[in-house]
């Protein structure tokens, strides 16, 4: 089955299927770990913060801000 087929199919699945079949995907994805490019953005903001941990921002705050922007 091609990927288009797959997508094509989709939509005619119950939400249940749905979720099943995202929580698969999930799965798969959170197995596999970063991708190199994943990895190395990873990599450099970690360096950052430990050049300067007093740029960073508590995700409390950094949440709050995203709130209440909608």
């Amino acid at each position: 089955m091609s990927k288009a087929e797959i997508l094509a199919e989709l939509p005619k699945l119950s939400s249940q299927d749905r979720f099943d079949i995202l929580d698969q995907l999930w799965q798969l994805e959170e197995s596999a770990g970063p991708t190199a490019i994943e990895k190395t953005v990873l990599d450099q903001a970690q360096a950052d913060y430990e050049s300067n941990p007093a740029a960073g921002q508590p995700w409390s705050e950094v949440q709050n801000r995203l709130r209440n922007r909608a």
